[in-house]
């Protein structure tokens, strides 16, 4: 799940972690009083999207191009002059108003949204700060060592994956124990690493400690602070903030759970977690339905490597249901990019003789404007089989893994 940046902010701030002060408008003429509330002088207003890219992005009305406007936000195509960024400095109480008006009700296109984009309907205005340094601080869980790893860099205000593929001897790494938190000698190496030094390091000794501690303590998945700035006065603070946290742990965090925007959130991915599906859309136009997180993973990449571009991850699971597998295909069968469905099932606990007349009730109840491709293993697979050979439904039936992807990448390219 994500979170706002102005949200994340309020969990550092709750934690003791140093954030600039900020306060959330969704009017323009409230950037006036937000103004005013923080001091007046440098101020920055910052669209709140889940998405990043923000400073290079740009807001657009409904009639713009967004093709050019991704060109221009991916810096393919020079920024035409008075193009509003998603992030914007000023030093006015009139041009707050004028830079909230030019992204509140706006679309936001960056290079991580797409053409698409994002709408803006809240921005985050906030105190500036005098940079004497702009750093990098992220956390993430590293399946390799088995633990949350701290990352730190001096070169903050970049994409951390160009840091890691051209210069990655400029990111140090601290492993984590989550039972003991950051030590205090790991917090020295992040402070030497960054060439922290002074009063400037012990207060980033505290920061990173309380850093890590509340990516333990809230079960996230990832944290990550670019920039994290050092002060002209030798502050270190959380100039950004991105918190990522882990679905499965959510029951623990009601304080989290309830800072799901779902506005931000994709409808077919609610629908499914609403139904316990575990749906991830992707871009392709074949669609899949799969029992089983490894089943689905291996069909997605033999329909790539076939030549086809999967539309979707769904696992409806070992124990699935007539309703789930229903609720299944009318997600599927919502989006127009799809142009064929996989059904790839290995009956276990779910019997295949059972899956095929959920699949056929389906069949029955929905309208199928796309060729269905079965593929069927496991327990009373034969039963199964014959009940869809002989339902007289266009049911094209498979009789291996690869058999299956093979035919519908040939049915999609064919219904395309």
């Amino acid at each position: 799940m994500k979170v706002h940046e102005y949200q994340a902010k309020d969990l550092l701030k709750a934690a003791g972690v140093a954030v600039p002060a900020g306060i959330v408008i969704t009017k323009p003429d409230d950037a006036a009083s937000a103004y005013d509330e923080l001091g007046g002088g440098l101020i920055v207003l910052k669209a709140q999207v889940h998405a990043g890219g923000r400073g290079k992005g740009v807001a657009i009305g409904p009639d713009a191009d967004r093709a050019e406007a991704l060109e221009i936000a991916s810096g393919r195509k020079p920024r035409p002059e008075g193009m509003a960024k998603g992030v914007q400095i000023i030093q006015s109480r009139k041009a707050a108003v004028d830079a909230a008006a030019s992204l509140l009700g706006k679309t936001l296109v960056t290079y991580q949204t797409g053409p698409d984009g994002q709408a803006i309907t809240k921005v985050l205005v906030t105190t500036g700060h005098k940079i004497a340094r702009e750093l990098y601080l992220g956390m993430a869980v590293d399946r390799g060592l088995q633990c949350p790893v701290l990352m730190a860099s001096t070169e903050g205000g970049v994409e951390i994956e160009t840091v890691a593929k051209q210069t990655p001897e400029k990111i140090h790494r601290e492993p984590i124990d989550v039972g003991l938190g950051l030590g205090g000698f790991q917090a020295r190496k992040i402070c030497k690493a960054l060439n922290l030094t002074g009063a400037t390091a012990k207060k980033g000794e505290v920061f990173f400690k309380q850093f890590v501690q509340i990516f333990i303590d809230k079960d996230a998945s990832l944290a990550e602070i670019n920039p994290l700035i050092v002060t002209e006065e030798g502050d270190v603070l959380a100039l950004d903030c991105k918190l990522n946290f882990d679905d499965n742990a959510l029951f623990r965090h009601s304080d989290v759970a309830a800072l799901l925007d779902v506005s931000e959130e994709d409808p077919a991915e609610l629908r499914a977690a609403e139904s316990g599906l575990s749906y991830v859309s992707l871009d392709g136009n074949i669609a899949c339905l799969v029992n089983g997180a490894g089943l689905a993973m291996s069909t997605m990449d033999l329909i790539k490597y076939h030549g086809g571009e999967p539309a979707n991850f769904l696992d409806v699971g070992g124990g699935a249901d007539k309703e789930q597998v229903l609720e299944g295909f009318r997600i599927l069968l919502s989006s127009p990019r799809v142009q064929a469905v996989l059904v790839n099932i290995f009956g276990g606990i779910m019997k295949c003789d059972i899956i095929a007349s959920a699949l056929l009730a389906a069949y029955n109840e929905l309208d199928f404007r796309v060729p269905l491709v079965v593929r069927l293993e496991g327990t009373n697979v034969e039963t199964g089989k014959k009940l869809l050979e002989e339902s007289g439904r266009r049911i094209i039936t498979a009789s291996g893994l690869t058999d299956a992807a093979k035919k519908v990448v040939a049915a999609a390219k064919n219904a395309a």
